[in-house]
């Protein structure tokens, strides 16, 4: 199977199974390519926060669930070992956000991996750099793939 298909596969596998940012966040997968996810999400009454923006643990878990796509999508078992965030420009009711995750570098079990989240006007909200660790399975089986 090819590597862009494979990748695709492991996004669909996984966000069935991913109640969180499906069902909780109101997530969609825009794509999912080898080392690439593309993640949005619409700003929502139930996101903001006492300021009336949106609360930055709503803006990290888009980011995060961009990474986690991200850096399973070569069919590597990989969990997060560290990252980082910064808050730009606050995210408001209607906003609809997306998050551009790239792979910057992968060698041997760990990666490194850029998330940009920006506002339907391309606005840069937050940019997030989390670090990958692979463990042991797949997310498609070896068959499948």
């Amino acid at each position: 199977m090819a590597p862009q298909e494979l990748a695709w596969r492991v996004g669909q596998a996984m966000f069935a199974q991913d109640a969180a940012s499906r069902d909780t966040m109101g997530m969609e997968l825009v794509s999912c390519a080898p080392g690439r996810a593309v993640m949005r999400m619409a700003v929502r009454e139930l996101h903001l926060n006492g300021h009336r923006i949106c609360h930055g643990g709503f803006i990290f878990t888009l980011a995060d669930s961009t990474f986690a796509f991200a850096c399973n999508s070569h069919n590597k078992v990989a969990v997060a070992a560290g990252c980082s965030i910064d808050f730009l420009k606050p995210g408001q009711l209607g906003d609809v956000l997306t998050c551009e995750g790239v792979e910057r570098v992968l060698q041997g079990r760990h990666g490194i991996y850029d998330m940009k989240v920006t506002n339907q006007h391309g606005e840069v909200v937050a940019l997030f750099r989390g670090k990958s660790a692979q463990i042991a399975g797949t997310v498609v089986p070896q068959e499948a793939a």
